[in-house]
């Protein structure tokens, strides 16, 4: 299980926010209702935490992130004797507190896609396991338990959560069925559901399996493909932003110098260079984001 102790942006671990934040637990029932699958997402990323006690902590990280920008502000306002108001002040660390706040509630979701992420990449590599064993005369179960000790990452830490209640006396399709529920992928809870499915039936486990293993094959390639034909337009717009735009641009500045006299200085190539390394940033970001977690 994932037991996230600390999370971004909050300065104490997560038992210790508990605490501090239960005087606005009035406040965080009534946020809730803005936010109302937070429950599901903390469920699903495991944060030892419910949805009114992380709005709470939130409310937390929103007042430490004000408090500490507004000290900041004051601080460095007397240092360097610089004149700004009240106004902007409470304005600017409001802002920060704000964006921290909006930054942890979001974060579960955040948790979540790694999971989904991690999950999905050893899929198919576990479901062939499981197939393999399944044709080879192997119970259910002891296949189950195959795959929990191989290296599959999240999946097998997923069927080691099956395998945990099974050996207590929870049927199988049962075990099944709530690990399903609580994945917060789609594909492993597909798998699940139709392995749980063929089981209460009674039909051929085996083929189930080779069904299921031919489709996520199909879907994977497709999702490939769908991402190569994604790079092209990718590329040309790196190409444009990062490297025609900026070269075309320095030239026209030198021109205009040359002919007006308009003065270029040292500190409007470094903007330009500040401009051009944030947006290959964000570019690696967009292009690692629409990559397909799934291999074949």
């Amino acid at each position: 299980m994932v037991k996230m102790k600390r999370i971004p942006l909050l300065p104490v671990n997560l038992q210790q926010a508990k605490r501090l934040a239960k005087p606005f637990y009035p406040l965080s029932r009534r946020i809730y209702k803005l936010f109302p699958t937070l429950g599901v997402q903390l469920e699903r990323c495991e944060l030892n935490v419910d949805a009114s006690e992380y709005i709470s902590i939130s409310i937390l990280v929103f007042i430490f992130w004000f408090i500490l920008t507004f000290s900041s502000l004051f601080i460095l306002q007397n240092i360097y004797a610089l004149r700004l108001s009240i106004n902007i002040h409470l304005a600017f660390s409001f802002l920060i507190g704000f964006f921290a706040m909006i930054n942890t509630i979001a974060y579960p979701n955040v948790l979540v896609g790694k999971r989904v992420r991690e999950i999905e990449k050893n899929l198919l590599f576990a479901l062939r396991h499981l197939q393999i064993q399944i044709k080879a005369g192997v119970t259910l179960f002891d296949s189950l338990v195959s795959v929990a000790n191989a290296d599959y990452g999240l999946v097998s830490e997923e069927f080691r959560k099956a395998i945990k209640k099974i050996s207590t006396g929870t049927p199988e399709i049962e075990s099944l069925e709530e690990l399903a529920v609580k994945n917060p992928s789609l594909y492993f809870r597909r798998v699940i559901w139709q392995i749980a499915n063929s089981m209460r039936s009674g039909s051929d486990l085996g083929e189930t399996l080779s069904s299921l293993v031919e489709s996520l094959s199909n879907e994977q390639r497709i999702a490939i493909r769908k991402y190569g034909s994604q790079l092209n337009p990718l590329a040309m717009m790196y190409m444009m932003t990062a490297i025609i735009i900026p070269n075309l641009g320095v030239t026209f500045l030198l021109i205009l110098s040359s002919l007006t006299g308009f003065g270029i200085t040292e500190q409007i190539f470094w903007l330009i260079l500040f401009f051009i390394a944030l947006f290959q940033f964000f570019f690696i970001g967009i292009v690692k984001s629409r990559r397909p977690a799934m291999e074949i």
